[in-house]
């Protein structure tokens, strides 16, 4: 049976994106594409938030999505953030989504890409078990797309059974890709895209949007709209 639990209220408002590493929690806000490293299993404060550790600029924009890879953190530009704040220099065009390595002590852009065949983007993840290369929710074109990191590349190509794919995490056997709109976590094959399993969120628990496998449980993910981190089990 799976089960749900809340871990906390994140301390931003609209995280889109999260990423367990051996530091700690990574998250990232929507609206000022901050990032922070917080404590994942320690005492919560009074509002219910978890204690920071560190907290970095970024030059991403409308961020949906993160990954950790190499060192660095992966964070998807889903375009232009004009909706949500004034905009800057440095920010993604209006349907053109990018990709940033970001250096997670200073936050400063180390390389920088463009999402393959424009659109937006709302998830990311470093393929560990082939390192060098990236997972991305290409959702133009409703795929999800493995890119060389070397050569900025498409490596291959797999379809996606729904729209508003969000998070992924990579596993040894598949990929699992939330899809928000439909509630649903589907793990699917590496070759062609077709289902293998399949987690569906209620509608009595918060919208699954950014997501990561976690040592404590099945995965994490966070809900842009409430603000909840939650955890997935199996009972």
């Amino acid at each position: 049976m799976t089960t749900y639990s809340k871990l906390f209220r994140s301390p931003y408002a609209v995280p889109n994106g999260l990423q367990m590493t051996d530091d700690g929690l990574w998250i990232v806000d929507q609206i000022t594409d901050r990032v922070m490293l917080v404590e994942r299993d320690g005492e919560l404060d009074y509002y219910g938030v978890p204690k920071m550790i560190r907290e970095i600029p970024s030059d991403s924009s409308n961020t949906s999505g993160m990954a950790w890879g190499e060192d660095s953190l992966w964070l998807a530009a889903n375009g232009s953030a004009d909706k949500w704040r004034p905009m800057r220099n440095h920010d993604a065009l209006k349907s053109k989504g990018e990709v940033l390595q970001v250096d997670p002590d200073s936050g400063q852009t180390i390389t920088r890409h463009p999402l393959p065949n424009g659109g937006g983007t709302h998830g990311i993840e470093y393929d560990n078990y082939d390192p060098g290369h990236l997972w991305l929710t290409t959702l133009k074109d409703q795929t999800l797309t493995k890119m060389r990191i070397s050569d900025w590349s498409v490596q291959h190509i797999i379809p996606l059974p729904y729209t508003r794919a969000h998070g992924v995490v990579r596993v040894e056997d598949g990929v699992w890709v939330v899809h928000t709109g439909h509630r649903v976590i589907v793990k699917l094959s590496l070759n062609d895209g077709a289902e293998l399993d399949r987690i569906t969120v209620p509608d009595s628990q918060p919208e699954p949007h950014g997501l990561s496998a976690d040592p404590d449980c099945r995965f994490i993910y966070c809900d842009a709209s409430s603000g909840s981190v939650m955890a997935i089990q199996e009972a």
